[in-house]
């Protein structure tokens, strides 16, 4: 199947312009260089997969006129992954009497139940809730006829997930992609990483060792995300290899799924 990515955020977690913040790609002109929360969607046959619900969701989603999702999987629980969580709400009345399947690990699945207890408790009584349900990332997750694999990477000291789907994967967040993730990355027409900086950061890639990481793996495209301040848009292109480039919010990338 014909798939569309589109990317809705490719910021730090503090995002770009950073609060405080004067430097030249916090003042720059170019939209390129405005920086949202990091997060995807995927749109084939006629469905929408969410992947993390940032604090930003709102703003990502008129931006895109995103009138429906079907589903949405969550990378890990740090807060410029999850807390645009109410944000769903209007999305999701559609769902009803159903509700919109929210896929993260056991462990993530946990956490969320009790950082949005409003939610999964259901005794909130003083304004509408987000019709949603979790269930737990076990295996490849099959939806409407595409398949999502879970891929381990390492945030730190903590494994999380990134996602394979089609022709397409998608890992942000990660200071380390372990050999046996690496080898779930071959034959990718699309491949997207974090690269926060260039400089050395405890629990992000830089653009250094996400290059290495594409010249292990030869996809035909590669894609940095999770960036910050320090990484001018249009300068720092120039200077990746071809077939490399910085994400951008909006950007829009054709592929199999």
């Amino acid at each position: 199947m014909q798939a569309t990515l589109t990317v809705l955020g490719s910021g730090t977690s503090m995002g770009v312009p950073t609060i405080g913040c004067d430097c030249a790609v916090c003042r720059s002109p170019d939209p390129r260089d405005r920086r949202t929360r990091p997060s995807v969607m995927i749109a084939y046959n006629g469905r929408h997969i969410l992947i993390d619900t940032t604090p930003d969701f709102r703003e990502q989603a008129l931006r895109e006129k995103i009138t429906q999702l079907d589903a949405v999987l969550y990378t890990h629980t740090h807060a410029d992954h999850i807390l645009g969580i109410d944000d769903l709400r209007p999305l999701t009345y559609k769902h009803r009497p159903g509700k919109l399947p929210l896929y993260a690990t056991p462990r993530a699945c946990e956490f969320l139940r009790s950082m949005f207890r409003y939610i999964f408790e259901a005794r909130y009584k003083f304004g509408g809730l987000p019709q949603v349900e979790l269930k737990p990332i076990e295996g490849p997750v099959e939806l409407f006829g595409a398949r999502f694999e879970p891929l381990t990477v390492i945030h730190g000291e903590t494994p999380i997930l990134g996602f394979r789907f089609g022709s397409a994967a998608y890992l942000t967040d990660h200071s380390e992609v372990p050999a046996e993730t690496l080898e779930k990355l071959r034959d990718l027409d699309i491949l997207f990483l974090d690269a926060l900086r260039y400089t050395p950061h405890p629990t992000h890639s830089t653009v250094e060792q996400s290059l290495k990481s594409v010249e292990a793996v030869k996809p035909k495209r590669a894609f940095f995300t999770h960036i910050c301040t320090d990484l001018p848009n249009t300068a720092t292109d120039a200077a990746l290899p071809p077939g490399v480039q910085l994400a951008y919010d909006g950007m829009k990338l054709e592929f199999e799924i």
